[in-house]
């Protein structure tokens, strides 16, 4: 049995009655499902009302559910773990160490950063020798040489660094965007490694990626207006070790690795908020594209 309200008569238009509240008559609709809702299931939204099932299966504003989430310096979404990323790469990192602990130096020739060097074993002078390297075709030395450590102490101090730059950085920008920085940064200081350093001559070592952070908490800092000369005495050390005579560091992936890690930080924290997005996977994007360029150059002049 119908109800009605409002004494009217036969033939009058009748309003609908709220989708939860029959009972209700409602001019006002739901601005995402269209559904007649009453003022008690009304919620304001950016535009209009929205019923109780649309905000909780969005944000309540007519947008996506994670539209409204508090968001980082840089964009990023807040987590809870803001350490997770950090914690993977340092797993991968150890994992790695322990295999090569396992294998020996087998892994370390395979996975290494090297640009292009003859393989062991006898010359034939009726075929060309065979080579490695990245200008052999193995491009995968770029990234896998930095998840490589041969040393208690290289891989110690280096998780150590990360651990202690990582956590801040991946709170400030973001799990998807603090990776970027990791890989690109990695990348960059084994580009100018490819460029700089003798063709036939292994690096490896998280040092480049490390290094990136350091540019990064350099800029984040800045960026937040905080007090500047922790990280610079620490970047200072680093760098002047890094300088060093005889240690055997590849100076070439510490510069190259701090660079490219600037650079990203830059303008990840930099990029207006109108067009963050944009602004950050677009120089993402170019410094990746510009580092693959650079790869294949140093390629052509190595096999020219």
């Amino acid at each position: 049995m119908e109800h009605q309200q409002g004494g009217q008569g036969p033939g009058q238009y009748q309003l609908p009655g709220c989708y939860r509240h029959q009972d209700r008559e409602t001019g006002i609709r739901c601005t995402r499902c269209e559904r007649p809702i009453c003022p008690e299931c009304m919620i304001a939204a950016s535009v209009g009302y929205q019923c109780p099932e649309c905000v909780r299966g969005g944000s309540g504003t007519g947008h996506s559910a994670g539209a409204s989430r508090p968001r980082t310096i840089a964009g990023g979404t807040m987590v809870g773990d803001t350490r997770l990323v950090t914690k993977v790469l340092l797993a991968i990192n150890v994992t790695v160490f322990v295999a090569v602990l396992a294998t020996g130096r087998d892994l370390v020739e395979q996975l290494a950063m090297l640009g292009l060097a003859r393989a062991d074993g006898p010359f034939d002078p009726f075929s060309p020798p065979e080579m490695l390297g990245v200008a052999d075709g193995e491009w995968y030395r770029l990234i896998t040489s930095a998840f490589l450590h041969q040393e208690f102490w290289h891989i110690g101090f280096n998780m150590m660094a990360l651990w202690f730059l990582g956590p801040p950085l991946e709170a400030a920008l973001g799990r998807a965007r603090f990776l970027t920085l990791y890989l690109l940064s990695a990348l960059g200081g084994n580009v100018l490694t490819y460029w700089l350093m003798a063709q036939n001559v292994m690096s490896l070592g998280a040092s480049g990626a490390i290094f990136g952070l350091f540019g990064a908490t350099a800029v984040l800092m800045r960026r937040m207006r905080y007090d500047m000369r922790p990280i610079a005495v620490l970047l200072g050390v680093n760098l002047v070790i890094t300088f060093v005579p005889g240690l055997n560091i590849a100076w070439q992936a510490h510069l190259g690795g701090l660079i490219v890690g600037a650079i990203v930080a830059y303008a990840m924290v930099h990029a207006p908020r109108e067009r963050r997005a944009l602004v950050q996977w677009g120089a993402c994007a170019l410094l990746a594209v510009l580092l693959v360029t650079l790869t294949i150059a140093r390629t052509i002049n190595l096999l020219g």
